[in-house]
């Protein structure tokens, strides 16, 4: 069964472009290093919930919006083997310093999948 990746975070509305921007080149390094599929979707339909939801969990400001994107990959393995090359790689080492949005609120994690299609 493939491996995911999922990603949380908060994009200040005006940064949306440069977010947009960042995402279609991180899509093409993943997909290059062996990423069978690479997704970033904004939110349009993510109320705050009474306890827990998807602004409450990125501590969403007023401008701003979520973003929820998932990569997936063939194996575990692979995906440890492709992230490294992805971290090495010098085209996303310089936007690592600039991101357009704040990565101490970035929700993250690897996860088995169990179910698919």
């Amino acid at each position: 069964m493939p491996y995911v990746d999922g990603f949380i975070v908060a994009v200040s509305k005006d940064k949306l472009d440069a977010y947009k921007a960042l995402a279609e080149k991180a899509r093409d390094v993943w997909m290059e290093f062996g990423a069978l599929s690479y997704v970033e979707a904004v939110g349009d339909d993510v109320p705050v919930g009474e306890l827990t939801s998807f602004p409450r969990a990125v501590q969403l400001k007023d401008d701003e919006v979520v973003i929820f994107s998932w990569i997936t990959y063939e194996t575990r393995e692979a995906r440890d083997a492709i992230m490294k090359k992805v971290m090495e790689d010098p085209r996303m080492k310089s936007d690592m310093e600039n991101m357009p949005f704040d990565g101490k609120r970035m929700i993250y994690g690897g996860f088995k999948v169990i179910v698919e299609n």
